[in-house]
């Protein structure tokens, strides 16, 4: 072999290793677009997941409170129709 054959076969050698690196981190770009694509997305979730979680606690407040408020209204009726019913009660002394 004289030496033109050998640097050409150097240099085959050399250009398929280039293209196999290449190759490598093409992929290795694609998988990671991937990955930055998936977080994103994850986050768009989690930010969207936290507002909700902040609106059914908000609602969950509100409930509450009407809630509480139902509860004192219904006492206050009930005490309400005690009296009335007391007043209307016949005497026990009669």
């Amino acid at each position: 072999m004289d030496s033109v054959e050998i640097s050409l076969k150097r240099l085959a050698s050399a250009v398929e290793a280039l293209e196999w690196a290449t190759d490598l981190r093409m992929r290795h770009d694609e998988a990671r677009a991937s990955t930055q694509e998936e977080f994103a997305l994850m986050q768009d979730d989690r930010s969207r997941l936290a507002v909700e979680l902040d609106a059914a606690v908000d609602r969950s407040r509100v409930l509450e409170s009407a809630n509480a408020e139902a509860a004192k209204r219904l006492a206050r009726a009930a005490q309400t129709v005690e009296r009335v019913l007391g007043r209307l009660a016949p005497d026990s002394e009669d």
